[in-house]
């Protein structure tokens, strides 16, 4: 209709010669747009009807839809718990003797494995006792064996060779304590780690209880996390559950729940769950936010729709799938339906429906029960 008015306009402006009065021209002009409002006008009356007979066509039957064939499939849920990342493995290292601080054997930031030397006190106090022992162990041995040869002999008395053998052992004890106190003197990393701070300088007094540093073990971490005590009787240790950081949202780790606690939380009613992780790349840092998502159900064989075909009026939970009439003819059925639990934009159907039924995923806003539909 608009390349009819282009072609009259064009030809009326091609008949128009430059020695024509104006009068003539507005005369034209006024021609061209009556014609031009009377075309308009039967281009909305067109449109109009065209509407009319798409609008009788939905009424009559031809709402087009799209359907899903119901099928038996696995249906999970998880719930998502906020957490944070811990260390598995930390401690302040302090002697297990008092003493000065003679060497510091490592620096901050340095990677140690279990076993190494990271302190050692002044021992020379100890050390002069080891000796003095040492040099009276070897006397009292001699003594001891001589006793012990003329009492073998039926020569000397039995108290001079008992006497003989109590000092050598006593020396001998003696110098077994001052050797454990010697190795006490000596501060080694219980595991392996980072020495991530030292607190005291050589030559400063050491002791028991007081920190000289502090060290942990970056490589293994755990995240925990309180769960809901409703959640118990649905996780296990030794379930997979997958751990996220908000930090890096590419990052994703999954492993095995270690531990879930024995005590739950009398004001929150939460219950702690732990999982070890294996911080390979050093990325991950402790006290960094963390979330699990944990699997709470399960079911292999399902009845699962989209959430969003799910409707709800006074008598319930509905959808609408396809069915025939007397006629013979397809329609769209209501069917009320009652539902489970729901994850990722899916409903598990737990009674209403049936394997193999059609339910209606698009176009449902434009039906109501008994609509004639068409399937697309």
């Amino acid at each position: 209709m608009k390349k009819v008015i282009i072609i009259m306009l064009a030809t009326l402006l091609v008949g128009c010669g430059n020695n024509e009065t104006p009068e003539v021209l507005r005369s034209k002009l006024s021609k061209l747009k009556d014609t031009q409002l009377e075309l308009n006008h039967q281009i909305k009356e067109l449109e109009k009807k065209l509407k009319e007979i798409e609008t009788d066509d939905q009424a009559y039957g031809y709402v087009p839809v799209i359907v899903n064939e119901l099928k038996m499939e696995r249906f999970d849920h998880f719930i998502m718990v906020n957490g944070k990342v811990e260390l598995a493995e930390e401690a302040q290292i302090s002697p297990e003797a008092n003493g000065q601080i003679k060497k510091i054997h490592v620096n901050k930031g340095q990677k140690v494995n279990r076993g190494d030397l990271l302190v050692s006190l002044n021992t020379s106090m100890i050390e002069n006792s080891i000796n003095e022992v040492k040099l009276g162990l070897e006397l009292a041995t001699k003594i001891y064996e001589k006793q012990q040869g003329l009492w073998e002999q039926k020569i000397g008395s039995e108290l001079q060779y008992l006497e003989a053998k109590n000092a050598k052992e006593s020396l001998e004890q003696k110098l077994i304590t001052l050797q454990s106190q010697l190795d006490m003197s000596l501060v080694r990393a219980p595991f392996a780690g980072i020495v991530d701070e030292i607190y005291q300088k050589e030559g400063e007094l050491a002791s028991p209880g007081r920190a000289v540093l502090y060290m942990a073990n970056l490589d293994n971490l755990k995240v925990v996390a309180d769960v809901s005590e409703s959640l118990l009787p649905n996780i296990n240790k030794g379930d997979m559950v997958t751990v996220n950081f908000p930090t890096y949202n590419e990052m994703e780790m999954n492993a095995p729940i270690n531990r879930i606690g024995n005590l739950i939380d009398q004001n929150t009613r939460t219950i702690r769950v732990e999982v070890k992780l294996s911080n390979i790349d050093g990325k991950i840092k402790p006290n960094q936010m963390a979330s699990m998502r944990i699997k709470d159900f399960e079911a292999e064989k399902a009845i699962v729709i989209p959430s969003i075909i799910l409707k709800q009026d006074s008598r319930g939970e509905f959808l609408f799938v396809t069915d025939n009439n007397e006629k013979g003819e397809l329609i769209a059925r209501k069917i009320y339906v009652k539902s489970g639990l729901s994850y990722n934009d899916r409903t598990l159907i737990t009674e209403g429906l049936a394997e193999g039924q059609k339910v209606i995923t698009a176009g449902f806003n434009q039906i109501s029960n008994g609509s004639l539909v068409e399937i697309r």
